[in-house]
């Protein structure tokens, strides 16, 4: 039997254990922004790197998503969230204080950087697989939308400054100045998720690991609803990490921008993503819930096509408002389809769907990088961004067919 739960019901009181998760999401996620950002503007202006080598870096710093999505998802579900959490960006502050002993000493190179960014990226994949969960057990049911919105209006505020400060600090301070700002909020983090106070669970029953991996496996592919949100990810994210493979270098030579003026055109990114959040409530007043969902991959359409229009006016200013698009639109995605996760599947079973959902999504990133650096190595940035176009497209065409685009409210199924 199926019920449905409001979309606009009122939410509780968020407890003070979920604001130091948003907070400690915040300062890890800008971590992530700045090291990101710094990454391959070292790479370019520091190294000489072209669109190739970039787009083999960020092959490199996306690969995690790949290969220890579902690894960490059964740990997730197996023991405790935030210590999971808290370890993983451990590993990523260690990975930044690595690449900043190396610049000092002068001995800084692509291979570095790429091992560097692949172990950093754990922090990333351990957030992505347990935070929804651990929202879950910190927030109260009728809260959930509401405690997505604030998560992502962190991250949000991370994707708008963390860039640009990247930039800023590479272009004007230096690179160490990125990366020591990088690895103390990466600390920051860890400090905030160790006074997160974790409700206890029930120990579930230890089970071999295939046994979990194919009881989520068969969940998520039974289930239509999370079968079109995981398509339509995979294609937003193969086109969306197409064009990032490639735009560092795009930027400086077709569009003329110096180290922060990459870094500014990537903070409309965030921009749009804390516009899109702050907007997300009244926009969910005014329309179905699965109007909601669909709204992000059509704004990464659109975003896509406005950027292709800078290969015949090459304006970092377009530039800027298709990142400003890519930010607003996918954040409502994000909010939603997280809600959407989050209400149709058992609790005992979030970490794993979640890592099976992030291997898949952000799996297909190290794809889209894989391709924009091969593209981008033979036929050029140009033809990424008119590649990435057709991705876009695809995870449009498949959203608007799916029985998620007609969802009135959120959907309750019995736990």
């Amino acid at each position: 039997m199926q019920v449905q739960t409001p979309i606009k019901s009122q939410a509780a009181s968020l407890p003070p254990a979920f604001h130091r998760l948003t907070w400690s999401n915040l300062a890890a996620q800008s971590a992530e922004q700045i090291g990101l950002a710094a990454t391959p503007i070292v790479a370019v202006f520091a190294l000489g790197a072209g669109a190739g080598q970039t787009g083999w870096l960020q092959t490199a710093q996306t690969m995690p998503f790949l290969v220890l999505s579902i690894v960490l998802g059964v740990w997730a579900d197996q023991t405790s969230r935030k210590n999971l959490m808290a370890r993983a960006e451990g590993v990523r502050c260690a990975a930044l204080l690595v690449v900043l002993a190396a610049l000092l000493a002068g001995k800084l190179s692509l291979p570095l950087l790429a091992v560097c960014g692949f172990v950093g990226a754990c922090g990333t994949v351990a957030y992505n697989v347990a935070a929804p969960s651990l929202i879950t057990s910190l927030v109260e049911r009728s809260a959930w939308a509401t405690a997505n919105g604030r998560v992502e209006l962190a991250r949000s505020v991370a994707y708008s400054a963390g860039p640009a400060l990247g930039g800023l600090l590479v272009g004007v301070v230096g690179a160490p100045a990125a990366f020591i700002a990088a690895a103390g909020l990466s600390a920051t983090a860890v400090l905030l998720l160790s006074k997160i106070s974790e409700p206890v669970r029930t120990p579930a029953p230890r089970r071999k690991f295939m046994s979990e991996l194919r009881e989520g496996a068969a969940f998520v592919s039974g289930n239509a609803l999370l079968r079109a949100i995981v398509l339509t990810a995979v294609f937003f994210n193969v086109g969306f990490f197409v064009v990032q493979a490639v735009y560092v270098p795009y930027a400086s030579q077709h569009l003329a921008l110096s180290a922060a003026g990459v870094g500014a055109t990537l903070a409309a990114y965030g921009a749009g993503m804390i516009a899109g959040a702050l907007a997300a409530p009244k926009i969910s007043s005014h329309l179905r819930f699965g109007q909601v969902i669909v709204v992000g991959p059509l704004c990464g359409l659109a975003a896509s096509l406005t950027l292709c229009a800078t290969l015949l006016v090459p304006s970092p200013w377009i530039a800027a408002a298709a990142y400003f698009q890519l930010g607003f639109g996918p954040i409502l995605w994000v909010i939603g389809s997280t809600t959407l996760r989050q209400a149709i599947t058992p609790e005992s079973m979030l970490g794993r769907v979640s890592a099976l959902i992030s291997t898949a999504t952000y799996g297909a990133r190290p794809l889209g990088a894989l391709i924009g650096a091969t593209l981008g190595g033979t036929a050029g940035a140009q033809a990424c961004l008119v590649v990435a176009v057709f991705a876009f497209a695809i995870q449009a065409f498949v959203i608007l067919r799916s029985s998620a685009a007609r969802l009135v409210s959120i959907p309750n199924v019995a736990q």
